[in-house]
């Protein structure tokens, strides 16, 4: 089930916020109990077996971080659990602790990098000549969805728990409530515990808040369907054309590099507006990211919750910046090919990680007043950032690394199209998707953030949301292409 899409908007929506609402003068236990369920729900609507995985991992991170937290291997109990004061921690704590850790990567590891390890070994002794060696396994696994957003989500609890930064939950159904929330289950905001901690105890809704996740999701709907979805048309016509001109293959760079940040950032606001009509108060997930003027910008503004969740729970437990200027390089670059393989099994993304880690390192080890970045004027360096970051994005559409190579010869002018290709590629100039173009353009370049424009709800500012919102219902019926691109992943 996708926000946008009738199922959820008509049906699904509507009588999960009736009962929510009943629900909101009963104890915040009900609430949180019935936001559970409908997180199954919503989880299970494509195949109802990923309910098993994601309730296994819940159910493994409760009790481990109740023994954390109680330092006893029977830790259940009705009295309060206080957050872990600092100092170090018992055997049986860390024992808990990495119970925790391995369970979730290993389910992680095991859905998500089976097949691409099965293929990577595959490949390499067959480049050795050891046919014989080939595996051929008989086990399709199939990829849970969003299981590396509740992963990460997962983590952050029990990493926190174990640090002293939160308490435990005693009560597995408000642990329930934190990670299958459907607003952000699976394709995010990666909520750290810490953040939310709080307001799944405690937590009010006001009409100020609901109108304003409602204008929320309204703008975060009209971005996923009157841009990201026509050029994503646009995007995959181009890419999945294996020989395209220069012209063309430029142009469809574009469309994806739009398709991605409108269907994401989309998400993000859908999701954000959901959290504010419950009650809940999410952190901004993005600031107009292709406006950055360097890659270390870039994540500051790209997808802030995993940026932060990188830098948090990977980067400084390798070190951070804290043993010298090497170990640094090694910290930035590290941290990233592992962000890239979050994002896909593949060989195309351990490279596009490496692209932004290697430039993390390239703008770290150049930068001061006396660098030439420095001296270089801010909109020259707007656009350099935006050339690499859509140059990268080639690796992360690209189906295999053979068809990112071509893709890059086709951006270069040196691939030689036939009449059929260009016959079919034809039809992405068609007026709509010119005009879908220029509006991503002029809203990524010139507007204000959807976050920023319903902090205060004006009349006008009413009126554009309930304008988009009735546009993007009315488009969403005559549109058959409606992916997100986050839910692979």
């Amino acid at each position: 089930m996708v926000f946008s899409s009738h199922i959820f908007l008509f049906y699904f929506l509507p009588a999960a916020l009736a009962v929510y609402l009943a629900l909101f003068r009963a104890p915040q236990r009900w609430r949180n109990f019935w936001l559970a369920l409908t997180g199954y729900v919503f989880y299970g609507w494509a195949n109802p077996k990923f309910i098993v995985i994601m309730f296994g991992t819940t159910f493994v991170d409760w009790v481990a971080s109740l023994v954390v937290a109680r330092d006893s291997w029977w830790p259940f109990g009705a009295d309060p659990v206080e957050p872990l004061p600092p100092g170090p921690r018992t055997r049986r704590q860390h024992a808990a602790l990495m119970v925790s850790l391995v369970s979730n990567l290993a389910t992680l590891g095991f859905f998500k990098y089976f097949h691409f390890g099965v293929d990577s070994y595959n490949r390499l002794v067959s480049s050795l000549g050891l046919d014989a060696a080939v595996w051929n396994p008989i086990v399709q696994v199939a990829l849970p969805l969003g299981i590396s957003f509740y992963t990460f989500q997962s983590l952050s609890y029990i990493i926190d728990v174990y640090r002293g930064h939160a308490r435990a939950m005693a009560n597995f159904v408000d642990f329930s409530c934190f990670v299958s929330m459907f607003p952000h289950l699976v394709a995010g905001p990666i909520l750290q515990f810490s953040f939310l901690a709080e307001q799944i105890e405690h937590r009010t809704l006001t009409l100020d808040k609901f109108a304003r996740g409602v204008a929320l999701f309204s703008l975060g709907l009209g971005k996923k369907v009157l841009i990201a979805n026509p050029a994503g048309h646009v995007a995959d016509v181009v890419f999945n054309t294996l020989h395209v001109d220069a012209g063309r293959a430029w142009y469809g760079l574009m469309a994806y590099t739009f398709q991605i940040y409108f269907d994401f950032s989309g998400y993000s606001d859908m999701a954000i507006g959901l959290g504010l009509m419950l009650g809940f108060v999410f952190a901004k997930n993005f600031d107009a990211p292709y406006r950055s003027a360097s890659i270390t910008e870039f994540w500051r503004r790209w997808h802030i919750s995993l940026s932060t969740w990188l830098r948090d729970y990977l980067y400084i437990s390798l070190g951070g910046n804290r043993h010298g200027t090497l170990r640094t390089y090694r910290n930035l670059l590290l941290t990233m090919l592992l962000g890239g393989l979050w994002h896909g099994a593949s060989w195309n993304f351990v490279i596009w990680g490496a692209i932004h880690g290697g430039g993390l390192a390239a703008e770290r080890r150049f930068s001061g007043e006396s660098s030439w970045l420095a001296r270089t004027p801010r909109s020259l360096r707007v656009a350099l950032t935006f050339l690499v970051v859509s140059l990268a994005w080639v690796f992360f559409r690209a189906p295999s690394l053979r068809h990112a190579h071509q893709y890059f010869v086709s951006l270069m002018g040196l691939s030689r199209p036939d009449v059929y290709e260009l016959a079919a590629t034809g039809l992405v100039y068609q007026p709509y998707y010119l005009l879908s173009m220029i509006a991503a353009a002029v809203l990524i370049w010139t507007s204000r953030q959807a976050w920023d424009v319903t902090r205060n709800l004006t009349w006008p500012h009413t009126v554009l949301c309930v304008g988009v919102l009735g546009v993007a219902v009315l488009v969403l019926f005559t549109q058959s292409y409606n992916p997100f691109i986050y839910y692979i992943f």
